[in-house]
């Protein structure tokens, strides 16, 4: 499967907009997100599923992690 469901925490901005801070991954591993690159709907063409797709910096590594009604995912590699 394609589709990893992880445990993310994030804020309410007072703008209203939501922003990941960080994820833990299926292995336990947290994760800080560095940097949000840019945040549009789209869908999730290797997992399937259709959000708001955040594109991150990961420790040096563009990544995207999908917010999904009320999960969020992330595509595996």
């Amino acid at each position: 499967m394609n589709k990893v469901y992880v445990d993310v925490v994030a804020e309410f901005r007072k703008d209203g907009k939501l922003v990941p801070i960080f994820f833990t991954w299926e292995d336990g591993r947290k994760y800080n997100i560095d940097r949000i690159l840019k945040i549009e709907r789209c869908a999730s063409r290797k997992a399937g599923g259709v959000g708001m797709m955040y594109t991150c910096m990961i420790q040096g590594q563009e990544s995207h992690l999908f917010y999904e009604v009320d999960k969020w995912f992330m595509e595996r590699k």
